[in-house]
């Protein structure tokens, strides 16, 4: 053993840890950064520690990242004084180094999953470390709930330790104690009766140097993250506080960014500083990984994603700049749409980064923001479970027999509407029944260790593009390619193809792995071109896309509309530019923007989106309201639609419709269009409709409301049977509306037969006239000449006496001389005034002194 053991802190727990685990069978280790829990810790339960002694286990330790796995297995072996592959090995998707001596084996949460599905009981498996639960990835968060699961029915012998970096250990702690009363049983006698007790927490305490705190914020305002785009400005500072804490302070830098592409722009920024700048993240190559997690031989610049918080521990850092960003999931499920986001790092991320700088001396952090922006930061990092697409995890419960994972005991759970838009996705790809229990193909989709999408692009596609081809695609869509590449898939697969670089090492491992999990077929289907769009449209059907403009201008964005109804657009100067149909397998959607961007796709045409697209083919018969674009008038249109989701393929005119859908439409265009407009109104319909609208208001029941929405609602009840027998606008406006109208009448209770009493259409006066009265302002109006009311000393009132008729006494010309509800109150105070202005305008009408004992006339007086 390697006595470099004896410097690490943790050292002095492992004892209490171990009686821990003796007493309970579970327990929560709470030690920082640098501590060598992820080390010492697995050594020891596999009693690989002579000096701190434990029965000979068998030790899992899963870790949430592969650079993470290879570290710590390379860690482990080298304090043994081995390799990996010996006594301590390791397992990652489409990697492993173990054999029959290996009693600690690291793998990631992935793979832990995996082999949870296949052997729950974890058959020779003695205990399982999951380390830095604290980070809260998803599928740590899954193996924790699965593992209590096991425990609590299978294995209650199974030791059970949750590592965390942080000191915040409650909810593991009660997670694990709630979990335990059937685990306890054969944990050890002490565990007797323990019932629902927290879990013991076990604190190791590291060497913590003192860390000078420099605030560094940028000496102008930068625009905040948007998608994945950080604002070049803020990287520019980034690099300038590098320079100036190089210039400030001793030892290697540790520089924490966001992603790859903010440390490649950074590192591009630092090449003349005479220092050397190593890239450090999932897909930096292994001799560069090696290289960070080594002391190097002389000053170093390392620029990190958040894999270096507390993952791996980089050796000789004593300065530590933060550019105070990360970089989470977002799922839009109304979209479809899965992206990462930069966001705001949380104040415990900021800890974490800043310890670092004093893990083996005094160091300095340097903070690229304002001090008081710590105000509105997040306490803790958002559980992945709460922000990321959650199908692999609903099939993952489905497969264990929890399809709703209410039974699993999950630090927080799921969302709703999270997993419900997760189950509809997975029913799409037959991986789930419809009661959400996983059929047999979900149970063949888990296992390939892909995303379900993609698994059923590898399973669907191997027999229409071949094995080799389905695998080489799928391989190519599970690890996002270098955006140097470009965003044409078909144009990256062959520049993959031939190439040297540690991604193509990667694809071609990945590839030689999905080989391996399916049937060989052979290489048939459509040519290289559209197997890639055949591919990924397999895995994501609702984003095939069909573009908007057949004739885009080159080097502009070209607008597509994707099956899920989602508008998309290319970006500018893309290769994609024009192409009628694609495939995308990456878009995001810019915060303000209404369009989807497409960043990564394959050229498609219709045969193979009607192919990879079929559980979205439909057709449907459309019979509705139709209004011609810049028109007014609309008719009936009825046709036979086929569609693939969002995406018309095909219109066909029906001949003879289904009546009941003739109808709908009917009434859709009275609604839209209005019975006033739809229909046509004569005089008398007209009149007898304000007639009826003037009793509805001043009476009530039983005379109909005869307003827009009213006979649209009653529409059976006056409009048929004319309705039910058209078939077009011109059927509806042949329709006698006076007739129709009719129908609405109180027939049944004889009150009908009272609507020229009540509401007369004319009224005779004293000169003889019948005048026509007006219904279509608030009270009714009788608009007469003067003298055709000579001796009339009121007008009727209106709907049984309770409207008083407002009269528009009119001059011989026909204009308003005077408006009166009260005609002998006019006669008594008002006439004077009328007459003594109109009397001499017009001497051949009659103006009498005493209008009351005038004749009514409709004549002149005679010449003189």
């Amino acid at each position: 053993m390697n006595p470099a053991w004896l410097e690490l802190p943790v050292r002095t727990a492992v004892p209490a840890l171990l009686r821990a685990l003796d007493e309970r069978g579970a327990a929560v280790l709470a030690a920082p950064p640098g501590t060598g829990k992820t080390t010492l810790v697995p050594l020891a339960l596999a009693g690989l520690v002579p000096e701190l002694p434990s029965p000979a286990r068998k030790v899992l330790v899963a870790e949430p990242r592969r650079l993470a796995v290879r570290a710590a297995a390379r860690r482990m072996a080298w304090l043994l004084g081995e390799q990996p592959g010996g006594r301590v090995g390791y397992a990652m998707r489409g990697e492993r180094r173990a054999g029959p001596q290996t009693t600690v084996e690291v793998l990631t949460t992935g793979v832990l999953l995996q082999r949870l599905q296949r052997d729950p009981e974890l058959a020779g498996v003695d205990a399982v470390i999951l380390d830095e639960c604290h980070e809260r990835h998803l599928d740590a968060d899954t193996a924790l709930a699965f593992l209590l699961d096991v425990r609590a029915t299978l294995r209650p012998d199974l030791r059970l330790v949750c590592a965390s970096a942080t000191s915040d250990t409650d909810a593991w702690a009660a997670l694990l104690g709630a979990g335990e009363g059937a685990g306890a049983e054969g944990a050890g006698a002490g565990a007797e009766g323990a019932g629902s007790r927290p879990a013991p927490v076990i604190e190791a305490h590291g060497t913590s140097h003192p860390v000078d705190v420099h605030w560094a914020p940028p000496p102008r305002a930068v625009r905040p993250p948007q998608g994945t785009r950080t604002d070049p400005l803020l990287l520019e500072h980034v690099a300038a506080t590098v320079r100036r804490a190089l210039a400030e302070r001793h030892g290697d830098l540790l520089c924490f960014l966001p992603g790859v592409g903010e440390i490649a722009r950074v590192a591009g920024l630092l090449t003349d500083t005479g220092t050397e700048v190593l890239q450090l993240h999932g897909r930096a190559p292994q001799s560069v990984q090696d290289a960070a997690l080594t002391t190097g031989h002389g000053r170093r610049i390392i620029l990190a994603t958040s894999v270096a918080e507390s993952s791996l521990t980089v050796p000789g850092v004593r300065v530590v700049v933060d550019c105070g960003l990360a970089r989470e999931p977002r799922t839009d499920h109304a979209r479809g749409l899965s992206t990462l986001v930069t966001v705001r790092a949380s104040l415990a991320a900021a800890r974490q980064r800043a310890g670092r700088a004093g893990r083996e001396a005094p160091g300095a952090v340097y903070r690229c923001w304002d001090q008081a922006e710590d105000a509105r930061a997040a306490r803790f990092p958002t559980p992945e479970i709460a922000l990321a697409d959650l199908t692999s995890f609903a099939l993952q419960a489905a497969c264990w027999g929890d399809p709703d994972a209410r039974g699993l005991a999950l630090p927080d759970p799921p969302p709703a509407g999270a997993m419900a838009a997760a189950r509809q996705t997975l029913q799409a790809l037959g991986a789930l029944d419809a009661d959400g229990r996983a059929t047999a193909r979900g149970t063949r989709i888990a296992r390939t260790g892909l995303h379900p999408r993609l698994a059923r692009a590898l399973l669907d596609g191997a027999p229409q593009v071949g094995s080799r081809r389905a695998a080489e695609l799928v391989a190519l869509l599970s690890e996002e390619p270098p955006r140097a590449l470009g965003d044409d898939l078909g144009a990256i697969w062959r520049t993959v193809r031939d190439g040297n670089d540690p991604y193509a090492g990667r694809w071609r491992e990945e590839t030689r792995r999905l080989r391996r999990s399916i049937e060989e077929t052979p290489g048939a289907g459509p040519a290289d071109g559209l197997a890639a769009g055949l591919v990924v449209a397999l895995a994501f059907p609702e984003r095939i896309a069909r573009a908007r403009d057949e004739s885009p201008e080159p080097g502009t964005r070209t607008p597509y509309l994707m099956a899920s109804g989602t508008a998309a657009e290319t970006t500018p100067g893309t290769s994609l530019t024009g192409l009628p149909w694609l495939a995308v397998a990456v878009a995001d959607r810019p915060a303000g923007s209404p369009s989807a961007r497409v960043l990564r796709a394959a050229a498609l045409d219709e045969p193979t989106a009607r192919l990879a697209g079929a559980p979205l083919l439909t057709g449907r018969t459309e019979v509705g309201w139709s209004v011609p674009a810049g028109g007014r008038r609309g008719d009936l249109a009825a046709r036979r639609i086929e569609s693939l989701g969002a995406l018309e393929l095909s219109s066909t005119a029906i001949s003879r419709p289904d009546p009941a859908l003739v109808r709908a439409a009917l009434l859709e265009g009275l609604a839209r269009e209005g019975a006033g407009g739809l229909l046509r109104w004569p005089p008398e319909a007209e009149g007898l409709r304000l007639r009826l609208d003037f009793l509805h208001r001043a009476i009530g029941a039983p005379w109909p409301d005869v307003s827009e929405p009213a006979l649209l609602a009653a529409a059976d009840d006056w409009l048929e049977p004319e309705l039910s027998r058209a078939r077009r606008r011109a059927d509806l406006e042949r329709i006698d509306t006076a007739a129709a109208l009719r129908r609405l009448l109180p027939w049944a209770t004889g009150e009908a037969g009272r609507l020229d009493e009540l509401a007369p259409e004319r009224i005779t006066v004293p000169s003889g006239s019948r005048v026509r009265v007006d219904y279509s302002q608030e009270r009714p109006v009788l608009a007469v000449k003067l003298q055709e009311l000579f001796g009339w000393a009121a007008a009727p009132a209106l709907a049984g006496g309770r409207v008083p008729l407002t009269v528009h006494l009119l001059s011989p010309a026909g204009r308003p001389a005077a408006v009166t509800g009260d005609l002998a109150s006019f006669w008594r105070e008002g006439y004077r005034a009328v007459r003594a202005e109109l009397r001499g305008r017009y001497p051949r009408h009659p103006w009498p002194e005493d209008p009351g004992t005038a004749e009514p006339t409709r004549r002149l007086n005679a010449r003189k």
